[in-house]
C-alpha cells in the first residue's frame, strides 16, 4: 500500500550527487553521526549496542543480510537531504513531475459509455501544483491522498487533455498499481 511513497523515495534517490558509504565501518560511522549514539543506531537497526561496537571496530565485517538490508536504507532515507529538498522544491514550484505506471483506472462516466475499470499503462507529466500537493500529500503520512492527487492529475492533463475533450468524465480513481515511477 506504500506504492507511490517507495516510488518518491526511489526519485529522491536518483538525486544523489555523490555516493553513500559502501563499508560496513563507513555506514554505522555515518549513522553514528547522524543518530548521536550507539544506542540510537541499534534501535534503528533492531540490534544491540554491542553489535553495533563490533560494526563500528571493524570486529564483525558481514552482517545478515535483513540487518546489512537495514543498514542501507537507514543510510539512503538520511543520505543528501538538501539536495532532496532542492529537487523537490524546484519539482514543486516549477518543473512537476512525471509518472509512469501501470494500474486499473475506473471513472464515472456519462451514461451509454463504458465505466467499467481497467489496466492502463501511462506515462504522464504533471505540472507543478499537482506535485507540490502530492509532496503535501506525503508529508502528512496520507497515501489515499497521494493516489487521489495522481488520479486527478491524470484525468486533467491525459483523460480531459487539460479541459479540451472528455468534460463530462469525473471521479477517476486509481487502483490496484501493477508499478508505478516518478522522476522530478
Amino acid at each position: 500500500m506504500r506504492e507511490i511513497d517507495d516510488a518518491i523515495e526511489r526519485a529522491d534517490r536518483e538525486a544523489f550527487t555523490k555516493n553513500p558509504p559502501k563499508t560496513l565501518k563507513g555506514q554505522i560511522g555515518y549513522l553514528m553521526r547522524q543518530l548521536g549514539s550507539t544506542r540510537a543506531v541499534a534501535a534503528e537497526l533492531g540490534v544491540t549496542p554491542a553489535s553495533v561496537n563490533r560494526y563500528r571496530r571493524g570486529a564483525r565485517k558481514h552482517p545478515p543480510r535483513h540487518i546489512q538490508n537495514r543498514i542501507d536504507h537507514a543510510i539512503r532515507s538520511r543520505w543528501q537531504p538538501r539536495i532532496r529538498q532542492r529537487r523537490r522544491r524546484q519539482a514543486a514550484t516549477t518543473t512537476g513531475i512525471t509518472i509512469e505506471t501501470r494500474a486499473r483506472f475506473g471513472y464515472t462516466a456519462p451514461i451509454g459509455t463504458t465505466d467499467d475499470g481497467r489496466f492502463r499503462r501511462l506515462t504522464v507529466h504533471l505540472p507543478a501544483p499537482y506535485a507540490n500537493r502530492l509532496f503535501t500529500a506525503r508529508a502528512q503520512g496520507d497515501e489515499q491522498q497521494m493516489r487521489t492527487v495522481i488520479a486527478e492529475g491524470l484525468r486533467d492533463i491525459y483523460f480531459q487533455n487539460g479541459g479540451t475533450r472528455a468534460h463530462d468524465l469525473t471521479d477517476v480513481t486509481l487502483g490496484d498499481i501493477d508499478y508505478i515511477d516518478l522522476a522530478f
